[in-house]
């Protein structure tokens, strides 16, 4: 079966079709990406404003025309954190599901670490043992663990790459007072998280998925060759520490030309960099390995699980 998963995120529109059947690994067709930065859009109340929704009709729109080109069986669109707290939300919802021309599942914060760490689990696989799950959207950070498909604890919190960019580094270059403004706000968030996970069993492997973390683990981390011919990419929170005040002093133009550093994610990355850093600090963690897989591959796996697209089940 051939799938189409639309995932409308706060920094873009992603389409990824892939050919699936169970028991098997997601075989990816075609990828496309669609930059909508859906923060820059909200207004003061909260709203996501029509020239945002605008963007995200455009980039819906281009999707459902590659869709049409590929022969796709079914097509799964997700919405996240953008659309999920935006106050006029269910409005925004009825376009994109008319440029759609199908049901938009939005996913609770809860649901997309879920996803996202079945996808963890199944790319490490059973001999990675207890896992524990990082990962930055543009509107929200993602954490879970476990030793299962199923992970036993699964947080979301408000520490989005494009969230925090805007709310705490607006100027470019950003600069080392604005890094630690972003700092202090991300330790408090992030402290009754570590209690939590602090009661948890020793993780066995540390993953990091996400544009965002694997752009960081380009810039900072160490490539390992792996198993046929696959590459290990490890990212250590001292190698990030180091990268930081030297990203917060570079403009934009410049942390384009970085290694790893795609133009879409370079407003970003500094807030990305930071939250990370603070995160593996918060939970302990010295170094991660990051993952190909993320919530995209989830979202397919689960629906070839499940054999029907179920947003209920998706959101449990």
């Amino acid at each position: 079966m051939r799938l189409g998963v639309i995932d409308i995120g706060s920094n873009t529109v992603h389409l990824l079709i892939a050919d699936v059947h169970p028991g098997g690994r997601p075989l990816g067709a075609t990828s496309d990406r669609s930059v909508v930065r859906l923060m820059r859009f909200l207004e003061a109340d909260g709203s996501i404003s029509p020239e945002g929704v605008t963007a995200l009709v455009d980039a819906v729109t281009r999707a459902r025309e590659i869709v049409a080109t590929e022969k796709v069986d079914k097509v799964l669109a997700t919405a996240t954190s953008a659309v999920r707290e935006a106050t006029n939300g269910p409005a925004v919802i009825a376009v994109i599901e008319a440029a759609l021309g199908q049901p938009l599942t939005v996913l609770e914060g809860e649901a997309e670490a879920h996803l996202t760490f079945l996808a963890q689990r199944r790319w490490f696989g059973w001999s990675a043992g207890q896992i524990l799950g990082f990962d930055i959207g543009g509107g929200s950070l993602e954490l879970a663990c476990g030793s299962e498909e199923v992970p036993d604890i699964a947080l979301s919190m408000p520490l989005g790459a494009g969230r925090m960019t805007i709310d705490f580094m607006p100027d470019d270059p950003p600069g080392e007072a604005a890094v630690e403004r972003l700092r202090e706000h991300a330790r408090a968030v992030l402290e009754p998280a570590a209690l939590v996970f602090a009661e948890q069993p020793t993780p066995d492997h540390v993953v990091g998925s996400s544009k965002t973390i694997r752009s960081l683990a380009r810039l900072a981390g160490d490539v390992h060759s792996g198993w046929a011919g696959s590459d290990r990419v490890t990212l250590s929170r001292s190698a990030l520490g180091s990268w930081i005040p030297r990203l917060a002093k570079l403009p934009i133009a410049s942390r384009e030309l970085l290694p790893g550093i795609t133009p879409d994610r370079a407003r970003q990355i500094v807030a990305g960099a930071v939250v990370l850093h603070e995160a593996m600090t918060a939970l302990k963690v010295s170094e991660l390995e990051a993952s190909p897989w993320a919530l995209r591959e989830g979202v397919l796996l689960r629906f070839t699980e499940l054999n029907a697209w179920d947003p209920a089940a998706l959101n449990s």
